[in-house]
């Protein structure tokens, strides 16, 4: 017999265990750290939110929304953020464009071909252009298109370097949900004599569908936020464009701008509107990615 004080307790299977109040104490110690853990990650979030919130609300009017920044009042803040939004829109599905073609069939490379040998080093390309600052990226879209007046700043060069950002993601959620596949239902497909590039794009590609519709969304949510490879080349443009060789307006931006160059405190909200407008359309993408892969499970 030991001296440690234990409670009995009684599980659905009518099994009898004994838990030491030593143990109980540490579960209980252990718990309330990652719960002091979890409140202490959630303030900045909190923090964040509340005051886009705050100061964000209160410009948002109809004008916002079909005005151009042309259109701003030094005096009154007036106008809006159409242009922007609208090179948003346009950029995002130009650099999606890119993302899925290039993303998807190297994710298949990568799922479907894992013995050939260029395998390791696609991944591991893949992988560093995961990890390059997106700064970077526009750096080298600037110098490959900007400053070789090959397309000049424009929406075209923006949608690219946006592109250029989305591929890794879009490349390593195809590949994880096509590996997800069960081998047994291509093995179905090449039984009945079907070629294996036509199970892999009849077969296997339309049941990892929604994963990589999830996959896509979440880069459309990363990239719709960055505003510094913008800043080397779509560069920007108070009035409303839709000609993707001109210089293009985006959401970053107009943020940007508007924060740094802003005279006036109805121009300062206007930059909080623009935020929180952007914080909702990224907040959105993520809550419909996570619904697509819930109902993917």
């Amino acid at each position: 017999m030991t001296n440690v004080q234990t409670q009995t307790a009684t599980t659905s299977k009518g099994i009898t265990s004994t838990v030491s109040s030593a143990r109980r104490f540490q579960n209980n110690a252990m718990f309330a750290l990652i719960g002091l853990g979890t409140f202490i990650v959630l303030i900045p979030l909190f923090l964040i939110t509340g005051q886009v919130i705050i100061n964000g609300f209160s410009a948002m009017n109809l004008q916002f929304f079909t005005q151009s920044e042309r259109d701003m009042s030094m005096l009154t803040g007036g106008g809006g953020v159409l242009n922007a939004i609208v090179g948003t829109i346009v950029m995002v599905g130009l650099s999606l464009a890119l993302g899925l073609l290039i993303g998807i069939g190297t994710g298949i490379f990568l799922a479907e071909f894992a013995e050939h040998p260029l395998v390791p080093l696609v991944r591991v390309m893949s992988d560093v252009l995961t990890g390059i600052p997106a700064i970077v990226v526009g750096l080298v879209v600037y110098a490959l298109l900007v400053s070789s007046k090959l397309v000049g700043y424009s929406g075209v060069a923006g949608g690219i370097a946006l592109g250029f950002i989305m591929i890794p993601i879009i490349v390593r959620s195809t590949e994880e949900v096509l590996k997800l596949v069960p081998n047994s239902i291509r093995e179905a497909g090449l039984a009945l004599g079907l070629p294996r590039w036509k199970v892999t794009l009849s077969i296997v590609l339309p049941a990892a569908r929604s994963g990589i519709i999830t996959g896509a969304i979440l880069g459309v949510s990363r990239v719709s936020g960055e505003a510094a490879p913008l800043l080397f080349t779509s560069l920007g443009n108070p009035d409303l464009v839709w000609n993707l060789l001109q210089p293009m307006g985006a959401m970053p931006l107009s943020v940007y701008n508007l924060a740094f160059k802003a005279l006036t405190p109805a121009q300062n909200a206007q930059a909080w509107a623009g935020a929180l407008v952007l914080m909702l359309f990224i907040l959105g993408a993520n809550i419909l990615a996570r619904t697509l892969a819930k109902q993917r499970k």
